[in-house]
């Protein structure tokens, strides 16, 4: 593993001189590729520090409502009650690797969102292994996708991250704007999903009105017949470089 982040680190280092200039970050989208039949959506839910929103998760239980969940370092050590929920019914959780401190995978010093960047390659892949590691250590699969922090990126980290083995999941429906809507109009997005799309939303802020929304949109949905699928039970397709 030193060797290979040595072998990273050097590419990234290589392409920052010979720019000159911080990379424009992007932020990837990832839709599910058509399949026949009725329409399908993927719910993916940032778990980034913080508590549990018994609601949402009570509800995906009680629904059989499938999502992939991405999870940070730091909510996996405060969490365990709703990690074991999450073990307990692997038909419909899949974990995945949201960092390690939930810090953004951005190779160059900055802030995003009022958030520091990992600020050097060094830096990016700490976050991602260390993400990685706290995963294996809670037991269960080990992770294949990663979101990092703000779900913004450089063009170069996105490079590192994919050659560590990783997937790196955008989305196509941003169903709670990082959890600071109201509960009308996160219902409101995530009820107008469409096939194919990958709903982003947040799992770890039970006192925001949100989460009451993102149940709302979810049942809306799965009145309406679609299917949900996680992440890794359905061929997906990012830009960017994020997943081919």
């Amino acid at each position: 593993m030193r060797v290979l982040r040595k072998y990273l680190c050097a590419i990234v280092l290589s392409a920052s001189v010979v720019s000159g200039n911080a990379a424009t970050l992007v932020e990837p989208t990832l839709h599910l590729k058509p399949q026949g039949g009725g329409g399908r959506v993927a719910l993916t839910l940032d778990a980034c520090g913080g508590q549990t929103d018994r609601r949402i998760l009570s509800a995906l239980v009680d629904n059989g409502i499938p999502a992939t969940i991405f999870v940070t370092g730091i909510w996996l050590k405060r969490n365990p009650a709703a990690v074991e929920i999450m073990r307990a019914h692997p038909d419909l959780f899949e974990l995945e690797n949201h960092g390690g401190r939930h810090i953004p995978a951005v190779d160059t010093p900055q802030k995003i969102y009022g958030i520091r960047s990992a600020g050097s390659p060094d830096a990016v892949l700490a976050e991602v292994e260390s993400g990685a590691a706290a995963l294996a250590g809670a037991g269960g699969p080990a992770p294949k996708w990663f979101r990092g922090a703000t779900a913004e990126y450089s063009p170069s980290a996105i490079a590192m991250i994919r050659k560590l083995g990783f997937k790196i999941a955008g989305f196509s429906v941003n169903g709670d704007g990082g959890s600071l809507l109201g509960a009308k109009e996160t219902a409101r997005r995530i009820a107008a999903a469409k096939d194919g799309d990958v709903i982003i939303a947040h799992i770890n802020q039970p006192t925001h009105a949100a989460g009451e929304g993102v149940v709302q949109g979810l049942l809306a949905l799965k009145q309406k017949g679609m299917t949900f699928v996680r992440l890794d039970d359905a061929e997906d397709v990012g830009n960017d470089g994020t997943t081919d």
